[in-house]
């Protein structure tokens, strides 16, 4: 491990001095793209140097600890006391660092939310689950926008698609997909009977056209009359689109704008997205150790989590993870869970990177 952080810091302080050349900076793409590389290698190599600076100490304490004078000793003792126990926790995260990234961590994510089991009150919760999402999105400084979505006649939302734009977006996002249940009293329940239903969440990382190739005569596109709320509009104008991708039978639809050009656009970005998602499964059933890596977070039938009005409580069943700050959660204050969910699957990764391959 050490040979190879060493390498990445020779790699980095090369990196530097290119950066610092006049002829790479009158190169504005070029130094982009080595500003980039330089950047990406900086969290591993400044943590490499804060390790060794603790093993350097570590090592000079151990030595005064002969020393003759009694309040030379006393300081080596207090200085290992200070050092031993930040060598462990520094190790761990070097290890982390040095796991292969995800390459889809930097991307944007395409996000659909669908009323599940429970009907107007699943279509309900569906609102209020994209809303705590907006508002985290809100919370971390990104853009939300709505790609398509379908009303329930209570006021609810039958099914939304949104692009979520931003920095890492997909690295936050992407153990939310899977079935989360509610459990609480609907407002129509009159005998104070607590109900569970659910809505299923899929998050995909954006793909762009350079991820996936799209052949136009693969593509099949009808356009037809919006329904639902838009002016005059409405039932007037085809300018909905739905874009049917004949190979994998694939089929997106997208109303949202007056326009069928942006609507068009829209939905290839869904499609993009959905394609690229599938191909990563593929990619996976393929590769037995990486699936083991992933413990089931691509799975959308598994039941990830609880939402528990009566006793204010969150329940993520993945990882055992259970606060009592469910009010919290719904304004979009999701930060404490996705932190303990990449934890814990970055250690998953750790282990299965030190088990032989079978």
């Amino acid at each position: 491990m050490f040979e190879r952080l060493e390498q990445i810091e020779a790699r980095y302080e090369d990196l530097g001095r290119q950066l610092a050349d006049p002829e790479m900076i009158a190169d504005q793409q070029k130094y982009q793209k080595v500003a980039k590389q330089h950047r990406d290698l900086e969290g591993v190599v400044e943590k490499f140097r804060e390790y060794r600076g603790v093993m350097n100490g570590i090592a000079d304490a151990r030595g005064m600890l002969h020393e003759s004078d009694a309040e030379i000793r006393e300081m080596a003792a207090q200085e290992l006391a200070e050092l031993e126990p930040r060598q462990p926790g520094i190790e761990e995260e070097l290890k982390l660092l040095l796991l292969p990234k995800d390459p889809n961590d930097e991307k944007n994510v395409v996000i659909e939310i669908r009323a599940g089991t429970g009907g107007d009150e699943a279509s309900l919760f569906a609102a209020e689950v994209f809303r705590m999402y907006s508002r985290y999105a809100e919370l971390r400084r990104w853009k939300v926008e709505v790609l398509s979505s379908s009303d329930s006649s209570v006021g609810g939302l039958k099914e939304v698609i949104a692009i979520i734009e931003g920095d890492r977006v997909y690295s936050q996002l992407k153990y939310e997909s899977g079935v989360h249940r509610v459990q609480r009293v609907p407002a129509t329940e009159t005998q104070g009977r607590v109900h569970t239903s659910a809505v299923t969440v899929a998050v995909l990382p954006e793909a762009e056209d350079v991820d996936v190739k799209i052949e136009a005569k693969d593509l099949r596109i009808d356009t037809f009359c919006s329904s639902g709320p838009g002016g005059q509009s409405v039932n007037t104008t085809y300018s909905a689109v739905r874009i049917t991708h004949l190979p994998t039978n694939t089929v997106v639809s997208c109303q949202d704008e007056k326009s069928q050009i942006k609507n068009r656009e829209k939905g290839m970005r869904v499609l993009r997205s959905r394609l690229y998602e599938m191909e990563m499964e593929r990619q996976q059933q393929a590769q037995a150790k990486e699936r083991k890596q992933q413990v089931g977070s691509g799975d959308r039938s598994e039941k990830i989590r609880t939402y528990n009005f009566p006793q204010n409580r969150l329940t993520d069943h993945r990882i055992g993870l259970t606060l009592h700050q469910l009010t919290d959660v719904m304004d979009g204050k999701l930060q404490s869970v996705v932190d303990a969910l990449i934890t814990h699957f970055n250690a998953e990764r750790l282990k299965a990177e030190g088990e032989p391959v079978a």
